[in-house]
């Protein structure tokens, strides 16, 4: 069994904080250091991590996939769109390295809130009950990959979460 599939939970963690040790990187680099990041105690929105910068809050619900992956689309928390700014960053790493790949972004522009969510599909648990029925998860919709947008660097995504267009 492959190590990523034993230690998931572990990988995750390591992701998230990968990603967010590059966003605040690209903040010093800037020479502003004005970003400030958040940890949700409970999760119960499907919110990950809160940034702010640019006078921008963005609660952003983190998903990961390795290069290569075949997944199609993502489960979202809908009361993701009830959060200043609601988003989903997909990260794609390598899994030799793991280096951050690319980033694939669903929300609006920046101090925007979150749509689309809506009419997106409900989604279904991944198991069965007794009686092999997959019951829905009326909190839980399914974005398409198509839905996303993809960003090949972290200042593109940077960009596209605080600078509001004009």
């Amino acid at each position: 069994m492959s190590k990523h599939y034993e230690q998931s939970s572990f990988r995750e963690k390591l992701i998230e904080h990968l990603f967010i040790g590059e966003i605040l990187k690209l903040s010093w680099l800037k020479g502003d250091c004005q970003l400030e990041v958040m940890k949700p105690e409970v999760d119960n929105a499907g919110c990950d991590v809160v940034l702010e910068d640019n006078n921008i809050i963005r609660h952003i619900q983190l998903k990961t996939s390795k290069l290569g992956a075949k997944a199609s689309s993502q489960k979202v928390n809908v009361r993701l769109a009830n959060k200043p700014s609601g988003c989903i960053v997909w990260i794609v790493f390598d899994e030799d390295t793991l280096e951050l790949c690319s980033f694939y972004f669903f929300g609006a522009e920046a101090g925007k809130p979150l749509t689309g969510l809506e009419n997106a599909k409900v989604a279904k648990h991944t198991k069965a009950n007794a009686d092999g029925i997959k019951a829905e998860r009326p909190n839980i919709r399914t974005i398409n990959k198509g839905k996303f947008d993809r960003y090949d660097s972290i200042e593109a995504l940077y960009n596209v979460l605080f600078i509001p267009k004009s």
